[in-house]
């Protein structure tokens, strides 16, 4: 039997993680606006290049949107919650979908309907002693907001995230305690179209216009906090990062500090939501980049003084970089580039795997933040075979979380303070990134593939059995 060193606090958040525009389907039932994701095709008809051209995205019919219908959470959520219940889930990390509130983005008031499912999803989970967790804007920003005001990249869009999140904190203060303001705040530098609803392909600065979008993010995130705060004392907000420490393809001091670089790139987000000012360094940054930021007279304070509670983020690989333009032997890590670790194993989609590095990012955030982490994403995206007899033999992702979880106690064990655990896509859902279903994170197997066909049925994986013993143990029984 496998044991970790570390014993888990009573009152650790073991749970999983999902996102509406990935797993609701019914994209425009009971007055629900149009999602980015709605926009996008799959991974056979273009969806990367989509991501990239806004403008194009919106004047293209395609044949197939995996969103439209995904996993049809929006019909099965009790049998889905029931599924993470009897795994013994104590939390379950999903997203408000903006649009199913607020159509266009804009509007004044809310669309009840769709207050109305998330009363239900959340009842739902209390049922079972679930605490959710929520994620405000999960890559959802309303398509209205993107086709008139550039979504971010407009000061307006402050004020209708903030009606937003009054109108949630109001209706679920009592059903919700944990939230976080933003997904992946970081991925607007690599994805604006995801992580800001907006078009910077015609832009004369695209940096300047990313950062003047990731401004009035952070603003409206201190904003949110405080009006959070307002509302229920009690309520604890986080941010979220896409995390994973870089690592120096060699000792060079140019590879270590091309390493730094990399890593700052990241940590400039949470300097701000949890220390509450622009770090030291952004200076040159924006003068490098030709940035000149426009901010009203209120904004450093507001940023000073209303900091989250918590840092979350999503971990899936640490990233290897060298200042050599001539080293060239690059793999894929989610949508950030990273040279091909030697040291490191790698999944189908060339994600590479390394348990240590969650230890290693665990400690760098702490001990530069020094508030409780929240991991809210972390898994091993794979094909998975189901045998004749049903069975679905996921061994490869058991070895894979067993190995994380057991670095995470570590970490613990180093004097991290960790909140919860939350491993991405615990219920098979379409990717983000490709738009498809073979791409597998989840302890439940939903019949669907790529194309959109299937019965949508949900089976119990190997993995779903062994996670339940996990949890029960309290993160003892590893094996």
């Amino acid at each position: 039997m496998s044991k970790v060193n570390f014993k888990f606090p009573e009152n650790f958040l073991w749970g999983g993680a999902v996102a509406a525009n990935q797993c609701e389907g019914a994209y425009l039932e009971d007055g629900k606006g149009l999602s980015l994701v709605d926009l996008l095709p799959a991974a056979s008809g273009g969806r990367w290049e989509a991501l990239f051209n806004p403008e194009k995205t919106l004047a293209t019919t395609y044949d197939y949107y995996p969103s439209h219908e995904s996993i049809d959470f929006y019909h099965r959520y009790k049998e889905d919650i029931k599924l993470l219940a009897e795994m013994g889930f104590k939390c379950f990390r999903l997203s408000i979908s903006w649009p199913r509130i607020f159509p266009e983005g804009d509007e004044t008031s809310p669309n009840e309907k769709g207050l109305e499912f998330y009363d239900a999803v959340f009842a739902e989970c209390h049922k079972y002693g679930i605490e959710p967790v929520v994620t405000i804007n999960h890559f959802d920003t309303p398509v209205g907001l993107m086709k008139k005001y550039n979504g971010w990249l407009s000061r307006k869009t402050i004020d209708f995230y903030l009606n937003f999140c009054d109108v949630i904190f109001k209706r679920y203060k009592d059903q919700v305690k944990y939230w976080m303001t933003f997904n992946e705040i970081n991925m607007i530098l690599h994805i604006p179209m995801f992580g800001g609803g907006m078009d910077v392909t015609k832009s004369k600065n695209p940096e300047r216009d990313k950062y003047q979008a990731i401004h009035h993010q952070l603003v409206a995130s201190a904003y949110a906090t405080k009006l959070a705060h307002e509302i229920n004392p009690d309520n604890m907000v986080g941010c979220m990062l896409a995390a994973g420490s870089t690592y120096a393809y060699s000792c060079n001091p140019n590879d270590v500090w091309k390493a730094m670089e990399a890593d700052r790139e990241g940590y400039f987000f949470v300097d701000v939501q949890a220390r509450g000012y622009y770090p030291s360094y952004s200076a040159r940054l924006f003068k490098e980049k030709n940035i000149q930021l426009e901010m009203e007279a209120e904004d450093k304070a507001i940023l000073q003084k209303h900091t989250v509670d918590y840092v979350a983020f999503s971990y899936y690989s640490s990233r290897l970089i060298s200042a050599d333009p001539d080293v060239n032997r690059g793999t894929e890590g989610n949508v950030f580039s990273t040279l091909k670790n030697p040291y490191l194993k790698a999944s189908e989609w060339g994600w590479q795997i390394d348990p240590l590095g969650l230890r290693i990012t665990m400690n760098a955030i702490y001990d530069r933040y020094q508030k409780p982490l929240f991991i809210v994403e972390n898994g091993l995206g794979a094909v998975d075979q189901v045998e004749a007899d049903g069975s679905i033999n996921d061994d490869y992702r058991i070895d894979y979380l067993r190995d994380h979880i057991r670095e995470m106690g570590e970490a613990m064990e180093d004097g991290v303070e960790l909140l919860g655990y939350t491993p991405w896509g615990c219920i098979d859902l379409v990717s983000a990134g490709t738009g498809e279903m073979k791409k597998r994170y989840g302890f439940i197997y939903v019949d669907r593939d790529n194309e959109g066909h299937g019965t949508l049925k949900r089976s119990r994986k190997k993995s779903f059995y062994w996670y339940k013993k996990v949890i029960e143990t309290n993160g003892i029984e590893l094996d």
